[in-house]
C-alpha cells in the first residue's frame, strides 16, 4: 500500500533542474518540489549513489561519499523568498533498516551554511520519528521537537509518510492509515528563513547519522494537509513524484521471476477455503475463488476489497430453530464482545434468547414473560437493552412490560425497569437530537381498542424512561420511525377501532418537542410498516392483515387483500401510493439487498382456509416496482429478520402456529 500511494494523486510537474523557464508563486502558493530529484546528480552512482530494485520498486542508496552530493542550495527552489511555507506537507516513500537502540538517522535537513544550525529536518529512530525545526524569539533560538511514537518502520518494506504541518498542528499518516495528531505547545515559525541554507537528503551534513536505507521520493508541497487528496488511492497509474532515474528497471531479474509493478510489491495473496485472520495475516490479501471475492485482513476481521456482484441464485433451509412454544415476534442483535443474538417472543410462560454458535443458533437464557409479542433491541451508551411488549398481565392481574439491561459481568440480561402498558405489541426505539425514546404500541384495554400508545423519554438523571406524550391509537400494533434529512418521523398500525379493521394508520412528524400529525392511510387491520431506501427514494410499506366489519349486514372477513408500497413525493412533502401487492393476511414486510439488487420478503400467515401459506421474496426492478421472485413454503408465518455473518446472508422466520422457527441461507451465484 505504502508504494501504491506514490501513484496515487496527479500533481503539478515538479520542478527539477535542467528545465528552464520556471514559473514561481508568491512563497505562500509554491508548486509542489520534488526535492529528490534536484538533490539527485546526473552522474548517479559515481557520486556515492547507487540504484537499488527491492520488492520490485527502485530506490536510492546513500554511502558516506555522497553527503555534499544529495545536497543542494535552498536558493534553487526558494527564488523569490527566503521563507519556508508555514504550511506545508512533506511525502517520502523509503524502506527503512533495522536500527539498534538509541540510534538515529535523517531523511533529510535544511542546514544553515555558515553555523552548522539545523533549521528544520527529519529522523527517526526505533521507536520514534522526529520532525525537527528551529524556533526563534526575542530572547534567543532553540532547537524544537515534534516526536511520533511506533511509526514501525522498520519491518523491510517499503512505506509512504505524509507529514502535514500548520502553526502548532503536527500530523504522521503512514500508508493511508489513521493519522497521529499532536498538539505541539511550540507553533511552526511563520517567518523561517532559509537564506544560505543547503538542502541535505539522508543527512545532516555529516557522517554520523547517514540514512542506510532506501529512499524512493521526497516531495514538499506547500498548503494545507495533502493527505486527503493522497488517501484513498483512486487511480494506480498515476505518479506523485518520482525522480527520472528511478523511473525504471535496471539489472536483469533474476531466473523465474515475475516483473512487478510498485504498486503490487510485497502483496501476498492466499487461495482456498477463508484463512484466519490474525496479526500475522494483517494486510494479506485472500482470494475466495468460488466467489470470486478479493478481501483484506485488516485487525481480525476479512474486508471485501473486490468481489463479484452477488446475485441472490435460490434460499435453502439452514436451521430449524425448536422455541418454548410457538413464536410472535423475533429480534436479531449483536451485542460487542459476545456475539451475535436472536430473541423470540413466546406467547407461553417464557421467551427465549439464542446465540450464534459454530454457525447455528443455540439456547442461551430464558425469559419469563406474559404472551409475549415482540422485543426491542438498542442501546444508549455502551448500555444494551432489550425490551418486551407484553400482550397480557402476570398471575396477580398487573400489566406491564419490561425493559431488560445486559449485564457485562453476568452476560445475561436482567430485570431494569417495568413499565405499565395494555396488551402491548411492540415497542420503538430511536434517538433525536440526542435524546432517546421508547414508543410502545398499546393495543386494547379490556375490550376497547381506542387508547392511548406512549412514547418514553430517557431521563439521564434518574436513568428511567418516563413517560412524554400520549398519542391516540385504535388497535396499535407497531410503530416505526425514520428520518428524512434534519426531520424525525413516526408512523403507528392501527389495527381495528373496536368495529371494523377499516381504520387510519397514522405518520408523524417531530415538531418543536413532541409528534404532531404529519399524513393519515387508509389501512385494513395494518400489522406492521417497513422504511426503506433505494437510492435517493424512499418507500413505506404497510402490511394489511384482514377486513372487516361488524356493523355489516353479514360479517366478511377477507384476508386475500392488497398491502401497500408508499414513495415519498419529495415536491409534494407526503407520501403516495406506489404499488399494491396482493397478501395473504400479511403480518411483516422485511427489505434486504443481496449485492446491488433490493428484495421485500412478506409474511403471509393466512389465507381465510389454511395457515400453510408460501411468503413470497419480491425483487426491485425498477420502472416494475417489485416482482415476486421466491415462493417460500411457510406455516403461519409471523415476523422476519434478516443477519449476515461471516459466512452469509441469512433469513429467519417466526411461526404462530408452531414452535418452530427456520433459519434459510441466500444462496448467491
Amino acid at each position: 500500500m505504502s508504494l501504491l500511494l506514490t501513484l496515487c494523486v496527479v500533481l503539478l510537474p515538479p520542478v527539477t533542474r535542467g528545465q528552464g523557464g520556471r514559473r514561481w508563486e508568491p512563497c505562500t502558493d509554491l508548486r509542489p518540489l520534488d526535492i529528490l530529484a534536484e538533490a539527485v546528480p546526473p552522474e548517479g552512482a559515481e557520486s556515492g549513489i547507487s540504484v537499488a530494485r527491492v520488492q520490485g520498486a527502485l530506490g536510492l542508496q546513500l554511502s558516506a561519499a555522497a553527503l555534499h552530493a544529495m545536497s543542494f542550495p535552498a536558493s534553487r527552489i526558494f527564488v523569490r523568498c527566503d521563507l519556508f511555507p508555514e504550511e506545508f506537507s512533506i511525502v517520502v516513500t523509503l524502506k527503512a533498516p533495522s536500527l539498534p537502540p538509541k540510534k538515529n538517522e535523517y531523511l533529510f535537513t535544511v542546514v544553515a551554511e555558515g553555523p552548522d544550525a539545523l533549521l528544520l529536518g527529519l529522523r527517526y529512530s526505533p521507536t520514534r520519528l522526529h520532525f525537527l525545526f528551529l524556533s526563534e524569539d526575542s530572547a534567543g533560538a532553540w532547537q524544537t521537537r515534534v516526536s511520533f511514537r511506533s511509526p514501525a518502520l522498520m519491518d523491510s518494506r517499503w512505506h509512504t509518510l505524509v507529514l502535514a504541518v500548520s502553526e502548532d498542528s503536527f500530523s504522521l499518516t503512514m500508508d493511508c492509515g489513521v493519522p497521529m495528531d499532536i498538539t505541539a505547545d511550540v507553533p511552526f515559525p511563520a517567518t523561517l528563513s532559509v537564506q544560505g541554507a543547503r538542502f541535505f537528503i539522508g543527512s545532516r551534513r555529516r557522517t554520523k547519522g547517514l540514512f542506510t536505507g532506501l529512499v524512493r521520493q521526497l516531495v514538499l508541497l506547500p498548503g494545507a494537509d495533502a493527505t486527503p487528496g493522497l488517501c484513498p488511492c483512486r487511480n494506480a497509474e498515476l505518479v506523485l513524484s518520482v525522480p527520472p532515474i528511478l523511473q525504471g528497471l535496471t539489472g536483469r531479474l533474476d531466473e523465474n521471476e515475475v516483473l512487478k509493478y510498485p504498486y503490487e510489491t510485497d502483496m501476498k495473496v492466499t487461495l482456498g477455503l477463508r484463512p484466519p485472520c490474525t496479526k500475522e495475516e494483517d494486510a494479506q490479501f485472500w482470494f475466495d475463488a468460488r466467489q470470486k471475492g478479493l478481501y483484506l485482513c485488516v485487525g481480525s476481521e476479512w474486508v471485501s476489497v473486490l468481489a463479484a456482484k452477488e446475485k441472490l441464485d435460490y434460499v435453502e433451509e439452514h436451521q430449524r430453530l425448536f422455541t418454548h412454544s410457538e413464536t410472535l415476534g423475533i429480534e436479531v442483535f449483536v451485542i460487542p464482545e459476545a456475539g451475535l443474538f436472536i430473541a423470540t417472543a413466546n406467547p407461553r410462560a417464557a421467551s427465549a434468547i439464542y446465540k450464534w454458535t459454530d454457525g447455528r443458533f443455540a439456547s442461551y437464557q430464558s425469559i419469563r414473560t406474559h404472551q409475549a409479542q415482540s422485543w426491542r433491541h438498542f442501546a444508549i451508551g455502551k448500555q444494551i437493552f432489550l425490551a418486551v411488549a407484553n400482550l397480557d398481565p402476570n398471575e396477580r392481574g398487573q400489566e406491564f412490560s419490561v425493559i431488560y439491561k445486559w449485564s457485562h459481568r453476568k452476560l445475561r440480561f436482567v430485570p431494569y425497569q417495568r413499565v405499565v402498558t395494555h396488551s402491548a405489541r411492540d415497542w420503538e426505539a430511536f434517538e433525536v437530537a440526542g435524546e432517546h425514546f421508547l414508543a410502545v404500541a398499546n393495543h386494547r384495554e379490556g375490550d376497547n381498542h381506542n387508547i392511548d400508545s406512549v412514547i418514553y423519554k430517557w431521563n439521564p438523571r434518574t436513568r428511567l424512561f418516563e413517560a412524554n406524550q400520549t398519542i391516540a391509537t385504535s388497535g396499535a400494533y407497531d410503530w416505526e420511525f425514520f428520518t428524512v434529512g434534519p426531520y424525525s418521523f413516526l408512523v403507528v398500525a392501527n389495527t381495528f377501532n373496536g368495529t371494523s379493521t377499516k381504520v387510519h394508520s397514522h405518520l408523524y412528524i417531530w415538531l418543536v418537542g413532541s409528534f404532531r400529525l404529519f399524513q393519515s392511510f387508509l389501512t385494513f387491520g395494518a400489522t406492521d410498516w417497513e422504511v426503506f431506501h433505494i437510492g435517493d427514494r424512499i418507500f413505506l410499506a404497510v402490511a394489511n392483515s384482514q377486513s372487516y366489519d361488524a356493523e355489516m349486514q353479514m360479517h366478511n372477513y377477507s384476508y386475500v387483500i392488497n398491502s401497500v408500497i408508499y414513495e415519498l413525493n419529495v415536491t409534494e412533502q407526503t407520501f403516495v401510493k406506489f404499488q399494491e401487492i396482493p397478501t395473504c393476511s400479511a403480518l411483516d414486510w422485511e427489505f434486504f439487498s443481496v449485492g446491488e439488487d433490493y428484495f421485500l420478503v412478506v409474511a403471509n400467515s393466512f389465507d381465510g382456509h389454511t395457515f400453510s401459506v408460501n411468503s413470497i421474496i419480491y425483487r426491485w426492478q425498477g420502472y416494475e416496482g417489485f416482482v415476486a421472485v421466491h415462493s417460500l413454503p411457510t406455516f403461519g408465518c409471523r415476523d422476519w429478520e434478516t443477519f449476515r455473518t461471516t459466512g452469509g446472508s441469512y433469513l429467519v422466520y417466526s411461526s404462530a402456529k408452531e414452535p418452530l422457527s427456520r433459519v434459510l441461507k441466500l444462496r448467491t451465484g
